[in-house]
Parts: structure tokens; sequence; C-alpha cells
């Protein structure tokens, strides 16, 4: 079996593409990073340079694989719509279009739970819950769109779509860095009461499910939850991290109302001026709301049991940002 990672210079697909390597099974990388992309060469991964925009060298890549992981995506907290469509959306169909004309056997594409937010407490949400009428975010709403891609193409092609909650672990720059920066920064603000709670992922416990997808028959064109199973309260645990590395933990509370009318304002301001605002809708919504997600259908159908706890993936990672 012959494996292609697009992503492969990112958070997830670098440790994915690790996970293969180590199974010894034959895997091609696609990724943006050129100091990224020719560091797996180095370990001997044939890796192509190229964007997802570009068909051909996507054709090309595809060719020949048994099975894709398509995980590379335009995620930021603040953009323009159209880039987004073009890494998100467009770049999706240049994968699938690649899947077909290759011969490729399955398609594993990795989004998001962002795509049923409706900006409002969900708790145990499984993957029957609805699309939202509006999106609070362009990545969002573009992920959303990627999964119809997908999902349109699976009478022609095996697809599985997972949808990982708040990714973390050593090597990301996106979730804790973030919020450990802004706080350090004396940016950061509680949004709410501090009791929402949010399922978190364990970087490995992803790439777990993405191996069980590619392996698993009874998958094909469903979409599966992801997370670790354990329902943190957000706050607690960003003030127990930011102590740890010795930043103040004194969080100024801010009512929802109010920040999301504050982000509301932030944003008219920054389409005036193009700079990117301090704080978003979406940004007050994710950190102010609660999020936790069934998996019972990963279990069932998949067999994914989270194999490291949120615990000691804290720890972990607590490590890592300490060095």
């Amino acid at each position: 079996m012959k494996y292609l990672v697009i992503g492969a210079t990112g958070f997830l697909g670098s440790y994915l593409v690790s996970a293969l390597r180590k199974r010894d099974d034959p895997v091609v990388a696609i990724g943006r990073d050129r100091v990224k992309c020719d560091s797996l060469r180095q370990l001997g991964v044939p890796t192509l340079e190229a964007d997802l925009r570009d068909a051909p060298a996507i054709a090309r890549a595809c060719a020949g694989v048994d099975i894709v992981f398509h995980m590379a995506a335009l995620s930021a907290p603040w953009g323009l719509y159209r880039d987004f469509y073009a890494a998100n959306v467009i770049g999706t169909r240049n994968v699938v279009q690649a899947c077909r004309q290759g011969g490729v056997r399955k398609l594993i594409y990795v989004s998001s739970p962002s795509v049923i937010f409706n900006n409002r407490h969900q708790v145990a949400a499984d993957e029957t819950a609805p699309y939202p009428k509006r999106f609070l975010s362009p990545y969002s709403l573009t992920k959303k769109l990627a999964e119809d891609v997908v999902n349109e193409a699976r009478h022609e092609l095996s697809t599985v779509i997972l949808r990982p909650k708040a990714i973390f672990g050593p090597g990301d720059n996106a979730l804790l860095p973030r919020l450990i920066a802004a706080a350090r920064n004396h940016r950061l603000r509680q949004i709410g009461d501090g009791s929402n709670l949010l399922d978190l992922t364990y970087v490995a416990n992803v790439v777990h499910a993405l191996l069980l997808a590619a392996d698993c028959g009874a998958a094909e064109g469903k979409t599966y939850h992801i997370t670790n199973a354990e329902h943190v309260p957000l706050w607690s645990l960003l003030r127990r991290i930011l102590i740890t590395l010795g930043y103040s933990a004194d969080l100024r509370a801010t009512p929802f109302a109010v920040a999301y009318g504050m982000a509301s304002l932030l944003e008219l301001q920054a389409w005036l001026t193009g700079v990117e605002p301090p704080m978003t809708r979406y940004a007050v919504a994710i950190l102010g709301r609660t999020q936790t997600y069934d998996i019972r259908a990963a279990r069932r159908d998949l067999g994914y049991e989270p194999m490291v706890s949120v615990e000691e993936g804290i720890e972990v990672t607590l490590a890592h940002l300490r060095k």
C-alpha cells in the first residue's frame, strides 16, 4: 500500500508521515514549507513542494498512490474569503480530480467540527448535527464547502471525512502557543464566566484515527468526529498552563455579549483598514462557548479509542514549550 500525505509539512501532517515511516509503509509527501520539504527528502521521503491550486502537480503526486490523506488547508483567524476558497475548496477539488485520474483507492479528508459550529453551546454534538445557516469565519465556511466536494465524489471514489477538534501537542504553533502569547502580552481575556467546556485532541490520537480510517472498509463515505473524549474546562486549563510556564494567570473576565460586540467593531475596522483585528467574533465564540462532540461513531466503525489522555498530552506539550 502506497500513501500520499498532502499537507505533510504542517503540524498534523508531519506526525502522520513519521507514523507511516515507522511502519515502513511507502509514503510520498506534498507540502509548501521549503525547509521542511528538504528535511523530508533528507529522510528519504519523496516530497513535492507544491500549492494545492497547482492541479497538474497534485495529479502527478497522486499517480500510483493507493491512499491519499488530505489535510492541507488555509487555517487562519482572519483573511480574505477568496484566499480561503482557493486553498480549501478549489484545492480540494484538485485533490479529488487527481484521485480520480490516478486511480486512488481511498481519500481521507481532514475537516473540522467548526463546520457545524452555530455560535451556541454544543454539547455532545454528533455527525448528524446540521451545518449552520451562517458561518462566523471564511475558514469554517470553506471547510464545509470542501466537505461537499468530498461527499459529492463518494459514489466514484472511496472517501472518509474526519473532524478532529482542537489538535494540540509538541510542534503546534496555532492553538496553545497563540493563547499563551496573547496572555504573555496581556491581550488574553476570559470570555464569559469561564465555565465552558472544550474537547481537545492530542495529535497522536488524530494520527491513530487516520490510520484506522485508512484500513477500515466500514468507514467509506462517512464522517467522524475525533476527540480525546474528555470535556475540559477551558479557562481552568489555560490558567494552569500559564502558571506552570511562569506567566500571570490573572485573566480579566469579559461578558460574552460585550466581547462579541467589541469583536464586531474590530472586524469592521479591519475591513476598512486592511489590518488584521486583535479579536474576531469567531475567536470569541470558540473561546466562550462549550464545544463537546460525540465520538461513538468513530468508536463503533473505526475501533478508535484515544491512546494519549489530555493530561498526558498537556504534560508532554508543556515540557516542549519550556524548552
